[in-house]
This record gives structure tokens, C-alpha cells and sequence, in this order.
């Protein structure tokens, strides 16, 4: 008979870690580990208090389906019984792991994929004042690919800032839901020329429709507007691009489903992540072989990982090892 073990991780991040809505100084994580005789599989999850999650409240979810998980509930009966978000997330990847150990194949394999590569990831500049921006940039001037989380008033001095002391580094913007669509008309033009690929989520979600009347002179990106396949037609005419983080999608099942789908619908994808360790990152890249913009920098920005964790050469990094996942 399956054992199920659930228990709440904290992970020091370097520094803080700052977008619109607020700054942590570390990663609160949940891991699941689902052990069948000497097989073990695991996921970790980020709850996110912006869609009302809590460590408490993601650990008592889980729990509450102890008895299932530890009789064989399987991955298409975890769908079945719970929503999209933290707590499907860990458990559904710790179902896969499992049957990775179980089975002696790799999830790729499992899940019909190809061999996973090596892939560059975004590295995330965290909000800040322009000049501390700035320095951050300068720092990290060797990164191909920065992604710069904004908050509306004095953005423009910032991606201004940040493209100047990283000239050739390629650059996404987060606003995080904290522009406005007059704010969005009057930036949006003004970013190409900066080094700007990418316009993540400038309105916020459910106040997005004025996006389908807007010149989109760079791609947008929607994130907090589309979690999972329910949601991606609302993404048509408003969005160019869907952000796919597995703690929205509710794990690996269900964000290989939401590519396919946004794929099918015309829709670039980008794979995004919660900041956590290598355990949230190895299943996600499984997803962004596939993807246009990669953004798996969590373990970067931690003061630790875990061992063994993800191996990353400056932005590249590496699919993950089986004794970390999958």
C-alpha cells in the first residue's frame, strides 16, 4: 500500500524578491512524496495568495485525499477530484515520478514526448528603483534573456535603464495586472526599440477585455488571465501568448493539455514559474521544450537549492536528473 507524506519547506531567497503586489524573502513551498514500497515519487508546489492559496490551506487539500492517494488514485481520478492549482500540482507530479521509478522509464517517455534538451531560461530583475534596476542589469549583462517585473508609474525609466546596462540582452515585462489600458496604450510602442520581446500580463485578469481593442505592437502574454484549457479561448483576440505555470494548471497533466491547446489556437507559448527549487522546475521543463520564452529561474534566485537539484550554466539549464524528478 502507497504512503503519502506532505510537509511545508521554506527555501531563503538571495536578497528580496519584489513585483507590484509585494516582496518575500523566501520561497514557502509544499512537497509531496508518494512511496510504494521502495519506490518513491515527489512534487513540490508554490501556493499563491493570489488566487487564495496558503500553505495551511494547499497541505489540508492534500490530506483530504490521503485515503485516495494511498489506494491507487491515479492521475485521471486526481483531475477528476480536484481543481487547477498548488495542491493538484504537487500531487500530480509526484504521481508521475512514481510511475518513472516504478517503470524504470523517463516522464518524457511516458507522456509520448521527445527527449528533453537543454534550454535557456529567463533571470528575473526583481521591481525596484530605477537605479537599482539598473545595477541589477549591469550584473547580469551576460544573460540573454532578462525579464523585468514592473508596477505602472515610472516603468519606462526603468526598461530604459535596464536595456542601457544590458544592451544585448533580449527583455520580457511583467506588470504583474498593474497597468492600466491608458498606461498599456502609451508604453506599449515605446518598448520595442528598448529590446522589449514580450509584454506579460499588463491588466488585470478579468479586466482584460480592452486588450482585444489595442494595438499590440509586441506579443502579450496572458498569465494570471489563463490557468488552464477551461480558460484559453478567453485568451483569443486579447492575448498573443499564454504563460504556463504548473501550480495554475494543477500539475504536468494538465499544462501538457494547455499547450496543446493554446498551440492549436494560434497562442505562443511561454513556461513561467513560482519561485521555488529545482523540484518545481523539473516538470516544467518538459513543457518549455516547446515554448518561444522560457522562465525557469527559481533556483537562481534562491539562497540555496535543494541536492541534487537542477544544473544550470549560467541561464542554461539542464534537464533534471532522476534522482531529483521524473
Amino acid at each position: 500500500m502507497r504512503q503519502l507524506t506532505v510537509r511545508a519547506e521554506s527555501w531563503p531567497i538571495a536578497g528580496t524578491f519584489t513585483i507590484s503586489r509585494g516582496s518575500k524573502t523566501e520561497a514557502q513551498v509544499v512537497v509531496v512524496e508518494i512511496r510504494d514500497g521502495a519506490h518513491a515519487g515527489r512534487g513540490e508546489c508554490v501556493p499563491y495568495p493570489r488566487y487564495g492559496e496558503s500553505i495551511a490551506g494547499t497541505i489540508d487539500i492534500i490530506e483530504s485525499l490521503r485515503a485516495a492517494i494511498e489506494q491507487g488514485m491515479d492521475r485521471d481520478a486526481l483531475q477528476a477530484a480536484l481543481k487547477s492549482g498548488a495542491a493538484r500540482n504537487a500531487l500530480d507530479c509526484a504521481l508521475w515520478d512514481l510511475e518513472a521509478k516504478q517503470s524504470g522509464r523517463p516522464v518524457w517517455a511516458l507522456a509520448g514526448l521527445s527527449e528533453p534538451r537543454p534550454l535557456t531560461t529567463a533571470y528575473t530583475l526583481s521591481l525596484d528603483t530605477v537605479e537599482n534596476m539598473a545595477a541589477a542589469a549591469r550584473a547580469n549583462a551576460h544573460r540573454s534573456l532578462l525579464k523585468l517585473k514592473l508596477s505602472g508609474p515610472g516603468d519606462l525609466g526603468r526598461v530604459r535603464a535596464v536595456h542601457e546596462n544590458a544592451p544585448q540582452s533580449r527583455l520580457i515585462v511583467d506588470a504583474n495586472e498593474a497597468w492600466t489600458p491608458a498606461l498599456y496604450a502609451e508604453l506599449a510602442p515605446q518598448l520595442g526599440p528598448l529590446g522589449v520581446e514580450l509584454i506579460e500580463q499588463p491588466l488585470p485578469a478579468g479586466a482584460d477585455e480592452g486588450l482585444a481593442g489595442l494595438q499590440r505592437p509586441i506579443p502579450v502574454c496572458a498569465d494570471e488571465s489563463c490557468h488552464d484549457t477551461e480558460r484559453v479561448h478567453e485568451a483569443i483576440g486579447k492575448y498573443d501568448a499564454v504563460n504556463i505555470k504548473l501550480d495554475k494548471t494543477g500539475g504536468l497533466t494538465e499544462a501538457l493539455a494547455l499547450a496543446a491547446a493554446a498551440k492549436a489556437r494560434g497562442l505562443a507559448l511561454m513556461v513561467g514559474c513560482m519561485v521555488g527549487t529545482s523540484l518545481s522546475m523539473a516538470p516544467a521543463l518538459l513543457v518549455a521544450q516547446e515554448a518561444r520564452w522560457v522562465d525557469l529561474d527559481g533556483p537562481l534566485l534562491l539562497a540555496r537549492d535543494r541536492s541534487p537539484g537542477l544544473v544550470y550554466d549560467g541561464s542554461r539549464v539542464a534537464p533534471p536528473p532522476s534522482a531529483l524528478w521524473g
